[in-house]
């Protein structure tokens, strides 16, 4: 009896002293204890913008399938490799849902960091704000740079092309032409949207700048039933010999089969947005040939892993992609930071971004100050099914072919 009186007592007088040091070892275990990375993001998987949702998802997915078979990213906060988990919540393409998730993931998953939703006013920018309120890292992308500034986000950064350059593309293609080839009255035919009306006044202001001048500005209605009848004999009776395009692949494809109707085609058709899809082609099939379209990265670039991560995707889905590069590129960015911070804190993560440069299939990628990184947009040809790189000229592997009328093709 005595004795125990006596432990008791020895305990009573060191246990002021114990407290401090179980406190100091118990956090010490919990970060021995962390066993992944979770990744949130929230992607457009029903809605509208479905498809481009499906195919980022898949990038995403790939990333941290390849990150995870090599043995996942060392952190030296934990000393030691920690596989990557990525939880995607599907945002509806909506910006209130997007919000919402993007707090779901971060209240009650409980995610270490944030990859980019899908375009900016629909989900990214939606995301950003809430990721924003809660002082966590959202590593984002398919934003506008204005669009990104206007906000001054703090917890956020951006990687994407810049507006100008993208619109460019067009008029570099016809400039490395030689001059008895390039179009003499191209005109510009744009969705009735905020993003057409924008890259329509873009193409207008640049024409002028790259020695052309936009013969025919045309307006397509975002309406249920389309008929383009109006604008196609307009644009023939102005003898249009080229079009700039900003629309959806429904209604892209649409104007195509009226403008065979009528008899009437140009030398060089660009679209932006709906001619870049699988889809595009399927639905025309040759008729789509000779026409150009846009894209955020290549297969055929020269960068390391650029041509494997094009053959898992042709052989997940039977067809190219424009796209997959420049999200599995994201992660990539994300995944070094993440080792070079040595930590999973956003602040740093975020910190770490900006001060290192970064090795990608997308090429090297440098962010500024600012939290902005810009690669250089493409361009292509479908040709036989496949869509060519055109542009940047350096990674080319054909000229920019005119397109003959169609009783020759």
């Amino acid at each position: 009896m005595i004795k125990r009186i006596i432990r008791v007592f020895c305990f009573l007088i060191c246990f002021p002293f114990l407290f401090p040091t179980i406190l100091i070892i118990h956090p010490v275990l919990a970060q021995k204890e962390k066993k992944e990375i979770l990744i949130g993001s929230h992607l457009p998987l029903s809605g509208a913008l479905a498809m481009a949702g499906v195919e980022q998802k898949w990038a995403y997915e790939r990333a941290v399938e390849d990150i995870n078979q090599a043995g996942g990213i060392y952190v030296k906060e934990y000393n030691k490799k920690l596989p990557v988990r990525l939880v995607v919540i599907d945002d509806e393409t909506n910006p209130g849902m997007a919000a919402a998730v993007v707090e779901r993931l971060i209240k009650r998953t409980k995610i270490d960091l944030l990859l980019s939703g899908c375009t900016g006013a629909h989900g990214v920018i939606p995301g950003m704000i809430t990721a924003e309120k809660y002082k966590t890292y959202y590593h984002g992308s398919v934003l506008w740079v204005p669009d990104f500034l206007k906000h001054k986000f703090k917890w956020s950064t951006m990687y994407f092309f810049d507006m100008t350059q993208g619109g460019s593309l067009a008029f570099e293609v016809w400039n490395s032409l030689p001059k008895d080839q390039r179009p003499k009255k191209p005109a510009v035919f744009e969705e009735d949207t905020y993003d057409g009306k924008q890259l329509g006044d873009l193409w207008i202001a640049l024409a002028e700048k790259y020695g052309y001048k936009i013969a025919l500005r045309e307006s397509m209605s975002m309406i249920k039933t389309k008929d383009f009848t109006s604008q196609i004999l307009k644009a023939k009776a102005t003898s249009i010999d080229a079009i700039l395009l900003m629309a959806n692949t429904a209604d892209t494809v649409k104007l195509i089969r009226q403008m065979k109707q009528n008899n009437y085609s140009v030398k060089f058709f660009h679209g932006w947005k709906g001619t870049w899809a699988t889809e595009f082609y399927k639905a025309l099939g040759k008729d789509a040939d000779y026409i150009f379209c846009d894209g955020f990265w290549s297969e055929d670039y020269p960068f390391k892993g650029a041509k494997e991560l094009g053959k898992h995707y042709y052989n997940d889905f039977g067809k190219q992609s424009v796209g997959v590069g420049m999200y599995y590129a994201l992660c990539q960015i994300l995944w070094q930071a993440i080792e070079k911070a040595g930590t999973l804190d956003s602040e740093k993560v975020r910190q770490a971004v900006l001060d290192n440069t970064f090795e990608t299939v997308n090429g090297m990628v440098d962010y500024d100050k600012r939290g902005i990184a810009l690669f250089p947009l493409a361009e292509f040809q479908w040709w036989n099914g496949k869509q060519q790189i055109i542009y940047p000229i350096e990674y080319s592997q054909l000229q920019a072919m005119p397109a003959p009328p169609w009783v020759e093709r």
